[in-house]
């Protein structure tokens, strides 16, 4: 028996998760006692058919070993072994409780960075989505907020099958309750509620942690969200888009009519460009919102660095881009364009910041562009219109290309 429990030490001291911890123990006793180990259970109230074996933290019970079958010989051997079994299994829980801790208060910062300058809520809540997402595991999530119709909104995902919750919510509980399978977690702010966090499974409850977890989440998300409100009528004036410092689409629209004006009265040449960042979708889906913003601010960053002082450009909406090059005839606009769509190209996005995840620590994009050069006939409309149907022309054919109206 000595060498086994010396074995099993050595395997134990190696494993680095409670699931390789239950890898090595399955292993273990079905070579050396032909027994199926079925399960590891760190419930002080499982009950199963099965022989269960107790695991202690000090006198407490904290879960079992579950075995389909035993003998003497394996019920002896864990006699002796339990303790050291339970030890190894307590100091990974630990570790890996703190570590998720750890990450948790780091994407607590890692948001609370990203949304200092985002007030949409349309950009916002995808992330919230995503956060709670990777902190509590085994459940669905939904983020419902109220409506000026008073009526609550699902924000995300896009959809919600469950009747229930409609229910539930409409009833207005100012505290967190828990019921029929529902966690239900108001996102207060002022004594007004703005909304609901709304997690369901039907067949596990929320572990004492994830409740932590939700309501530290819903406290950031009320008053975030209560911020967005807030400032939702300033930007209605603003002229800059918050995310990207471009103008936003009113502010665009206006200096479409005094560069066109201009052009028409001065006789000078003006071109349009559209461009858009391709595959964005996938860049959202793939390493989530926050690494989407990350993406937009870099990608205008870039193109601002490449244009004159008194050229325009504007975030026309989600991904895509509008730019006014006042003075500029359609070859010198091309030329822009190309340099435009060959810095990005080459510029590389360290997303370990906001995605520590992910095994990849920089990405690239692309962009394509449609060009326009305005003529004397056209009217002002004319300009991005014709520019973003070459930019329609140079996606369909392959994309990271630039494309003049024809």
């Amino acid at each position: 028996m000595l060498d086994k429990i010396k074995e099993l030490s050595q395997l134990l001291n190696e494993s680095y998760s409670e699931k390789s911890v239950v890898t090595v123990l399955s292993d273990f006793f079905a070579e050396h006692y032909n027994s199926n180990l079925c399960n590891l259970v760190l419930n002080s109230e499982y009950t199963s058919n099965n022989k269960l074996y107790p695991l202690y933290k000090y006198s407490k019970v904290i879960g079992y070993l579950e075995f389909d079958k035993t003998t003497t010989e394996l019920e002896s051997f864990l006699d002796t072994t339990l303790y050291m079994i339970s030890l190894k299994i307590q100091n990974l829980v630990l570790s890996e409780r703190m570590q998720k801790a750890i990450d948790f208060q780091h994407s607590m910062k890692n948001i609370a960075k990203i949304i200092e300058t985002q007030y949409e809520l349309r950009y916002i809540i995808p992330l919230l989505g995503e956060m709670i997402d990777k902190f509590v595991q085994n459940h669905l999530i939904y983020i419902f907020i109220k409506e000026d119709t008073h009526a609550f909104k699902l924000m995300w995902p896009n959809t919600c099958k469950e009747t229930k919750i409609f229910d539930i919510i409409n009833a207005e509980p100012l505290k967190r309750v828990t019921i029929e399978g529902f966690g239900i977690f108001p996102l207060v702010s002022e004594n007004k509620v703005l909304g609901y966090i709304v997690t369901k499974n039907i067949d596990s409850k929320l572990t004492l942690k994830e409740i932590e977890y939700l309501e530290e989440l819903s406290n950031q998300a009320a008053t975030t969200i209560n911020r967005a409100n807030v400032y939702a009528e300033i930007l209605k004036h603003a002229t800059l888009d918050a995310l990207t410092g471009f103008y936003n689409r009113r502010q665009l629209e206006e200096r479409i009519k005094q560069e066109f004006s201009s052009s028409q009265r001065q006789k000078t040449p003006l071109c349009g460009i559209m461009t858009d960042i391709d595959h964005f979708k996938n860049v959202n889906d793939t390493y989530g919102h926050a690494v989407g913003d990350l993406v937009l601010k870099t990608v205008s960053k870039v193109i601002r660095s490449q244009l004159r002082e008194y050229d325009v450009a504007g975030r026309y909406g989600g991904e895509e881009f509008a730019l006014l090059l006042p003075f500029t005839k359609l070859n010198e606009a091309k030329m822009v364009a190309e340099r435009l769509r060959d810095s990005i190209e080459k510029t590389k996005i360290d997303i370990s910041e906001v995605n520590s995840e992910s095994s990849d620590k920089e990405i690239s994009v692309t962009i394509s562009l449609g060009i326009y050069e305005l003529k004397e006939t056209d009217n002002e409309e004319d300009l991005l219109k014709n520019a973003d149907k070459a930019l329609y022309q140079a996606k369909g054919t392959g994309r990271n290309r630039v494309i003049i109206y024809e």
